[in-house]
């Protein structure tokens, strides 16, 4: 049985402004770093021997703190970039969906039905993702880390447990949530979902 262990990447700078960020990039926050500190301390028992991680810079930050920790030099996979949400990218989330209200909340309730005008398509994030997926599944390691985007992550749980792509938004995961994803041959179920027990000390 293979293990796989989802990080949402750290808090960084867009995520403290409230800024939609899809493939825009911005470093980690000083919290973001203490995050992911936390992070791999909480990942030291867990045998990791692989970590992948987004080139996106956020997660690839988050991905080499924690792979500093560990010992381990993370691989870059370009098919773990976040998904594109086109036009709206770099602007403020709240505004965006004070503005277009009808139009987020149908996108958040099924995104297959309803995409935002320009984001990247729905088939290219599943195409991706599972052709990402099924690399995993062959992989000799056995316990693997994934740092990665809300969205990516999402496709990446969605595909594997056979819930569909429509319930992208249904799924909720923290800046370095953790989330464990059991694989055995085809069957895939979640041991848990965005643990936040190594962060919680650092909520007033």
């Amino acid at each position: 049985m293979k293990r796989l262990f989802l990080v949402r990447h750290a808090q960084s700078e867009y995520n403290e402004k409230g800024i939609f960020q899809g493939r825009l990039d911005s470093d980690l926050t000083p919290l973001g770093f203490v995050q992911a500190r936390l992070t791999a301390k909480e990942l030291l028992d867990k045998n990791i021997q692989v970590i992948y991680t987004s080139p996106q810079r956020r997660a690839y930050k988050t991905a080499l703190t924690i792979g500093d920790i560990l010992h381990l030099e993370p691989i870059v996979d370009e098919r773990l970039r976040e998904m594109s949400f086109g036009e709206y990218e770099g602007k403020p989330f709240w505004s965006l969906v004070e503005e277009n209200r009808e139009l987020f909340l149908n996108w958040l309730a099924n995104p297959l039905k309803n995409p935002l005008p320009t984001q990247e398509s729905m088939e290219e994030l599943e195409k991706r993702v599972k052709s990402f997926l099924e690399e995993i599944k062959e992989s000799p390691y056995e316990n693997i880390l994934i740092v990665a985007h809300g969205g990516t992550l999402h496709a990446l749980i969605c595909l594997s447990v056979g819930l569909g792509l429509e319930n992208l938004w249904n799924i909720h995961m923290d800046n370095t949530g953790i989330t464990e994803l059991r694989i055995d041959k085809n069957k895939a179920q979640i041991g848990y979902l965005n643990r936040l027990c190594h962060v919680k000390k650092l909520t007033p």
